[in-house]
């Protein structure tokens, strides 16, 4: 079994992922993980997909096809499986907050800073009920290597949190 990376970006329509998922079937690919989303006027995916050597050198084909037919923006890049961690454990992020620029930054050093993992990070700005201020929101799931004191990181966290003004939850994820 062998890995591609599809990352694909077009305008936003109806059937945009029916075209992708089409060609992904067509050639006999099987979509392992995927991420779609509408990032204003554009929408956005990101898909492992997985096959044998004929199915991604068929994939490689058909895709260049349907980008050069429909202007979709298509990225591949082949890849492998990620292997299982065994010296992490994995915690939820969840902050809400005022939007401000640097939210993201900010929560990226400090785990950066400790040598943990971001796996998946996923933010939304909307108006806050009643008052309509721009708020902002940040879910992440993170891999904390065993040998950090998670106490003493949630109390950093927390810390840092209070020091930007962002209510924050760090939990364990519960398998």
């Amino acid at each position: 079994m062998q890995f591609i990376v599809i990352s694909a970006l077009g305008s936003d329509r109806t059937g945009l992922v029916y075209d992708l998922t089409r060609v992904v079937l067509d050639c006999a690919g099987n979509i392992v993980d995927s991420r779609m989303s509408s990032l204003g006027s554009e929408f956005a995916m990101l898909l492992l997909v997985s096959g044998n050597w004929h199915t991604l050198a068929k994939l490689e084909t058909e895709l260049k096809k349907l980008s050069d037919s429909s202007g979709i923006t298509v990225s591949l890049r082949r890849t492998d499986q990620r292997p299982p961690r065994k010296d992490v454990v994995t915690y939820s992020v969840d902050v809400v907050c005022l939007d401000q620029p640097g939210i993201v930054h900010n929560l990226a050093g400090f785990f950066s800073a400790r040598g943990i993992d971001i796996a998946e990070l996923n933010t939304r700005s909307y108006a806050a009920a009643h008052t309509g201020a721009p708020m902002f929101s940040v879910q992440m799931i993170v891999h904390i290597p065993s040998k950090i004191h998670i106490a003493a990181l949630r109390e950093e966290f927390m810390d840092l949190c209070d020091q930007l003004n962002l209510d924050a939850i760090l939990e364990p994820v519960k398998s």
